[in-house]
């Protein structure tokens, strides 16, 4: 962030309401909103973790043990439980 003289980027109408409010101290002019993007969604890494869960929830429906599960991921107990169950709901919900 940098500062800028307000003579130098406002038309001069807008400068003189401005002045009326606050002279000769700094001011922040937030960005305009934007929808910011959800956590892992513009490098892939979403997606990923998503697919490795169908994958583990996929193995376990197929017969592999949670410990196998821990193994082969490298996760805890705990994180693979809850990849299964949340998984779970998710392919339940979606089902017609």
């Amino acid at each position: 962030m940098s500062y800028k003289n307000g003579k130098d980027v406002l038309p001069p109408s807008l400068l003189k309401q401005l002045q009326d409010y606050i002279q000769g101290e700094i001011i922040y002019i937030p960005k305009k909103e934007q929808k910011r993007a959800g956590w892992g969604e513009n490098n892939g890494t979403r997606l990923i973790i998503e697919k490795r869960n169908r994958e583990i929830y996929g193995r376990y429906k197929s017969g592999s043990t949670i410990f196998e599960l821990i193994q082969m991921y490298h996760l805890s107990e705990d994180s693979i439980r809850k990849i299964i169950v949340k998984t779970r709901e998710r392919v339940t919900n979606a089902a017609p």
